[in-house]
């Protein structure tokens, strides 16, 4: 009987060291075109970087420079100061304290005749105040008449509160004041006073 050797066949193998080395030996022997073809990007690149950026920083200096002009008038449009059309009177004037207090010494008088001193006396205050407001006129019946009601919402106030203090001055004691009167017209020249903050 015939004995012959079987050879068995194993699987194929990769060497992956040959396909190393045949990458790197390419590499060597192109690597000045390589390097080269590299190189002349980078510097394509580095040349068209420059302008760009020059173009950008440009770009981004006009923009700050517009929203700067857009942002003054913006400010001029919706952040403009209102001025007061008067000083304010300071907390706790003392002037205007004792005159109110004044007044309001009258108003606890049981003399018809001094609540109607009351009512002439906080008048002339509101004169005072209408002439700091910039109301211009020769009285206060003129200094009313140049009020808007949007800037002088207590406006009818004033108006009415003066009437009573008119037909005071000119009928005297023909004019029957009750004290209730008083102090309701006193009231509403205080009502003008607070919206000023004027005592």
């Amino acid at each position: 009987m015939d004995q012959t050797k079987i050879e068995v066949i194993s699987p194929p193998t990769i060497d992956i060291s040959y396909y190393i080395n045949e990458i790197i030996n390419f590499f060597i022997s192109h690597s000045p075109q390589i390097f080269y073809g590299t190189k002349s990007s980078i510097g394509f690149l580095v040349g068209l970087a420059i302008p760009v950026s020059v173009a950008l920083l440009i770009g981004i200096i006009i923009s700050v420079e517009r929203l700067k002009h857009i942002r003054k008038k913006e400010a001029i449009v919706l952040d403009a100061k209102n001025e007061m059309g008067f000083e304010e009177a300071v907390e706790g004037d003392v002037n205007l304290s004792n005159k109110w207090s004044k007044v309001m010494l009258h108003m606890e008088s049981e003399n018809e005749n001094d609540w109607r001193q009351a009512i002439i006396e906080a008048d002339i205050m509101l004169g005072e105040l209408l002439t700091k407001l910039g109301y211009q006129g020769n009285g206060i019946g003129e200094q009313l008449q140049r009020a808007v009601k949007s800037d002088f919402y207590t406006l009818d106030q004033a108006w009415e509160a003066h009437k009573v203090r008119n037909v005071i001055a000119h009928e005297g004691s023909n004019f029957v004041l009750t004290q209730y009167e008083a102090r309701r017209v006193i009231n509403m020249y205080k009502q003008v006073f607070d919206e000023f903050y004027y005592i």
